[in-house]
C-alpha cells in the first residue's frame, strides 16, 4: 500500500513538473505560495496542476468502483464500464447537454441519475440469474446506451459535438478547478461509506450463505455497495468522461498486488496510478498534440479484456 501511494505521488509530481513544459520544484512551491511567474503560473496552476489532480481523483474513484462490483459479483468482468453503468452516466450527461443545454454541476447530477437508472434496470432484469446473467444484461444495456449516445451526437450542433466527442473518449484536457473541487467534495463525502463498504465487501466475497452465517445482512450490503459503486463510477465520468478500462483494470491488479485479496484503498491507488501514467504519455507522446487519456487506457485495457475472455473460456471448458 505504501509503495503504491509513493508511486501515485511520484506520478503526480511528474505530471506537474515534467513534460513539454518543465518547472523546477522551488518555482512550483513559489507559485503555490502566490508568486506569479510569467507564462509558468498559467500553464502550471491553471493547466497541469488541475489536470493532474483531476486525473488522480478520477482514477481513484474508478478504481474503487470497479473493485466494488468485481468483488461483490465475484467476476472480473463486472466493472462499471463493462456492464453499462458508465455508459448510462454518459448517455444522460450527453442528453442533458444536447437537449437541455445543461452545464457545470447539472451534468454531474444527470450522470448520477443515468448510472442509477441503468444499475436499477440491469439489477431487476438479472434477478435470479446470478452474476453472469447480470453481466450479460449489462453488456446489452451498454450497447443500447452507446446507440443512444450516437443518436444524440447526431442531433448536437458542431461545437457541442466536438467537445462531447473528446469528453466521451475520456479526457483531462479541459480540467479546471471547479471540476476538481466538486469531485473532491463528493469523494470526501463518500469516504466513510467506502470504509463501511470495505467491511461488507469482505463478507460478501466469501459467498452469500457464508456471509449471512457470519451475521452480515446480505441484501442491505448489496444495496449499499451497488449505490456506492454507481456513485463512484458516475462522479468521475461527469468530471472527466468515461475513461476506458480504468475500473476494469484496477481491481485485478490490486488483488494480485495484495496476495489475492480484494482491497478498495489499494484499488483506488492503482486506478490513480493508471490514469496519471496514461495522461503523461497521452500529453507527451506526440509533440504538439495532447491526446485524450482514454485513448491510452483503452489501448491498455482492450488486450487485457481479450485475454481475460480467452482465459475464462478455457477455464470453463477445463472445468
Amino acid at each position: 500500500m505504501g509503495t503504491m501511494a509513493a508511486l501515485v505521488f511520484a506520478l503526480l509530481a511528474v505530471n506537474i513538473l515534467l513534460g513539454s513544459y518543465t518547472v523546477t520544484i522551488p518555482d512550483f512551491f513559489a507559485m503555490l505560495g502566490g508568486k506569479t511567474i510569467p507564462g509558468a503560473s498559467f500553464i502550471v496552476m491553471e493547466n497541469k496542476l488541475p489536470q493532474a489532480l483531476l486525473g488522480m481523483l478520477a482514477g481513484a474513484s474508478f478504481g474503487v468502483a470497479g473493485a466494488v462490483f468485481q468483488t461483490m459479483l465475484r467476476n472480473p468482468l463486472a466493472s462499471p464500464d463493462i456492464i453499462g453503468i458508465s455508459y448510462g452516466a454518459s448517455a444522460t450527461a450527453v442528453a442533458a447537454v444536447v437537449l437541455f443545454g445543461v452545464r457545470g454541476a447539472g451534468v454531474s447530477v444527470a450522470a448520477i441519475i443515468g448510472a442509477l437508472l441503468v444499475a436499477l434496470v440491469i439489477t431487476v432484469l438479472a434477478r435470479g440469474r446470478g452474476g453472469t446473467g447480470l453481466i450479460l444484461i449489462g453488456i446489452g444495456a451498454a450497447a443500447f446506451m452507446q446507440a443512444v449516445v450516437t443518436f444524440l451526437m447526431s442531433r448536437a450542433d458542431v461545437s457541442n459535438a466536438q467537445e462531447l466527442m473528446v469528453w466521451l473518449t475520456g479526457s483531462l484536457n479541459s480540467a479546471n478547478w471547479e471540476r476538481v473541487g466538486l469531485l473532491t467534495v463528493a469523494l470526501v463525502v463518500l469516504a466513510p461509506f467506502v470504509a463501511v463498504g470495505s467491511r461488507e465487501l469482505r463478507g460478501l466475497s466469501l459467498g452469500d450463505d457464508t456471509a449471512a452465517g457470519l451475521g452480515f445482512n446480505v441484501p442491505r450490503a448489496r444495496l449499499l455497495l451497488t449505490i456506492l459503486g454507481v456513485l463512484l463510477a458516475a462522479l468521475p465520468t461527469a468530471a472527466a468522461g468515461p475513461i476506458a478500462f480504468v475500473a476494469f483494470l484496477s481491481g485485478p491488479i490490486a488483488k494480485r498486488l495484495n496476495g489475492g485479496a480484494a482491497s478498495l484503498p489499494l484499488s483506488g491507488l492503482v486506478g490513480a496510478a493508471i490514469v496519471l501514467a496514461a495522461h503523461f504519455f497521452a500529453v507527451n507522446a506526440i509533440p504538439g498534440t495532447s491526446l485524450p487519456v482514454g485513448v491510452v487506457t483503452g489501448a491498455l485495457g482492450a488486450p487485457f479484456l481479450l485475454w481475460l475472455l480467452i482465459y475464462t473460456n478455457r477455464a470453463n471448458q477445463g472445468g
